[in-house]
C-alpha cells in the first residue's frame, strides 16, 4: 500500500510546551484513519503539520507531493463560509481561493454527494448544523483532492445529524477512492469509519492498528472502555 504521508521523529514546540514528541505516522493510500486521543494531546497540531501550517524543530514528513494546496482537502472544527453566499456560490469561491476553476456541473456534483443539492442557494449561515458541516467537507472536495483531512466532522451536532455526515464520509471515501485522516472523541464514528486507528497522547502515537488487532491487544469489544484503557497505558 502506497504512503502519502510519512511523519518521523517528529518534534514540535509551542509557548515552551513540547506538543509533538518524536511521534511517527504514516497515512496510507485508500484508507481511512481514525486519530484518537484526549484533549490537548497533540491531534490538532498534527494536522496542521501534515498541512504545512506548522513547521517541525525536527524530525521529518515526507508528502508524495510539493502540492499540498491542490492535493489535500481539509475541513476544520468551526466552518467559515463567505456571509450571504448560498451553498453553491460558497464551493464556487473556495475553489477559485484555491486556483481551481469549477464548471456549474462539477459543483453541483460535490453538493450532490454531500446531499446539498436541494440547500444549493440557501445562505450558508441559515443551513442546519449538520448541513453547515457537509458544506465544509464539500467545499474540502471540490478540488479533488487525493486526501481529505476532517477534524471532529461531527462534533456537535445531534444524533441524527452525525449518523448524516458518518454515512456520508463513508459513501465518499468509497465512491471517490481516496484517502481519508479524521479526528474524533466519538467511538461510535470510529467503530463505523476507521480501518485504522492511531492514538496520540503526549505528543506520541502510543498506539496504532485496526479495531480488531487493537481489541485483541487489549482484550476488549467495547471501543470507550478501549480508549479508557488506551489513555490510561499512555
Amino acid at each position: 500500500m502506497k504512503t502519502l504521508i510519512q511523519i518521523k521523529e517528529a518534534e514540535l514546540s509551542l509557548g515552551g510546551k513540547k506538543v509533538l514528541d518524536r511521534l511517527n505516522l504514516d497515512i496510507r493510500e485508500g484508507e481511512i484513519l481514525a486519530i484518537i486521543g484526549p484533549n490537548g494531546a497533540g491531534k490538532s497540531t498534527l494536522i496542521d503539520v501534515m498541512l504545512g501550517l506548522k513547521k517541525l524543530d525536527s524530525g521529518t514528513i515526507l508528502r508524495w507531493t510539493d502540492n499540498v494546496q491542490g492535493k489535500i482537502g481539509v475541513q476544520f472544527q468551526t466552518p467559515t463560509f463567505f456571509p450571504g453566499l448560498g451553498a453553491y456560490d460558497n464551493v464556487k469561491l473556495f475553489a477559485a481561493a484555491n486556483g481551481k476553476c469549477v464548471s456549474k456541473g462539477e459543483i453541483e456534483e460535490v453538493l450532490r454527494q454531500c446531499r446539498l443539492l436541494d440547500a444549493a442557494h440557501t445562505d450558508a449561515y441559515r443551513l442546519s448544523g449538520g448541513q453547515q458541516k457537509r458544506l465544509a467537507i464539500a467545499i474540502a472536495l471540490v478540488h479533488q483532492p487525493k486526501l481529505l483531512i476532517l477534524d471532529e466532522p461531527t462534533a456537535a451536532l445531534d444524533p441524527s445529524a452525525r449518523s448524516e455526515v458518518k454515512s456520508m464520509i463513508a459513501s465518499l471515501a468509497e465512491a471517490r477512492q481516496i484517502s481519508v485522516v479524521f479526528t474524533s472523541h466519538d467511538m461510535s464514528e470510529v467503530n463505523k469509519l476507521a480501518d485504522r486507528i492511531a492514538f496520540v497522547i503526549n505528543g506520541r502515537v502510543s498506539q496504532e492498528g485496526t479495531l480488531d488487532e487493537l481489541r485483541s491487544a487489549y482484550g476488549t469489544d467495547d471501543l470507550d472502555e478501549l480508549y479508557t484503557l488506551m489513555v490510561k497505558k499512555g
